[in-house]
C-alpha cells in the first residue's frame, strides 16, 4: 500500500487540499476544515457544522464515484459565508434520497440541506464540484 499524500495550498480567505479519494481522507478533510476555520477565528459551532458538511461531501465522492483524487476547497466569502467544495470525476448529479427509518445510510445530503444556507453542484468537463455554503455569524467569531 502506498502512503496517501495531501497537498495543501492557500491564500487569504481560501484553502485548497488535493486528497486521495479514499475513506481515510474524510477525516483529513474534517481536520483541514476545523484548522482553517480556527485560523480564521470562527467558532466551534460553525466548525462542527462545516466538519459534518465536508464529511458528507467527501463520503459521497468516496462511495459513489471512481475518482482517484479529490480537491477540497474552503473559502471565506465577502458576505461571511463559508463555502466548502469537493470535486470528483463523476458526471452523476448528487441527489437527496428518501432513506428508510432503519437505513444506515442515505441521509447525508438531507443533513447538508438542513445545515447550510444553500448547496448544489457545478458540472464541468472532468466531472463535477459539489458545494455547500454555511453562514458565519455576524462579526466573524462565535
Amino acid at each position: 500500500m502506498t502512503a496517501a499524500r495531501t497537498h495543501v495550498t492557500g491564500r487569504a480567505g481560501c484553502m485548497t487540499a488535493d486528497l486521495p479519494c479514499v475513506p481515510e481522507s474524510v477525516a483529513r478533510a474534517r481536520a483541514l476544515v476545523s484548522s482553517v476555520l480556527a485560523g480564521w477565528g470562527l467558532g466551534h459551532d460553525l466548525a462542527d457544522i462545516a466538519e459534518l458538511v465536508v464529511s458528507e461531501l467527501m463520503t459521497n465522492a468516496v462511495d459513489h464515484t471512481e475518482t482517484d483524487r479529490t480537491e477540497v476547497v474552503i473559502e471565506r466569502q465577502a458576505d461571511s459565508t463559508v463555502r466548502i467544495q469537493v470535486s470528483d470525476t463523476s458526471s452523476v448529479a448528487p441527489h437527496m434520497e428518501k432513506a428508510a427509518d432503519d437505513a444506515e445510510c442515505g441521509r447525508g445530503l438531507r443533513l447538508v440541506d438542513a445545515l447550510c444556507v444553500r448547496w448544489g453542484y457545478d458540472p464541468h468537463a472532468r466531472g463535477k464540484v459539489a458545494w455547500a455554503e454555511i453562514k458565519a455569524p455576524a462579526g466573524g467569531e462565535q
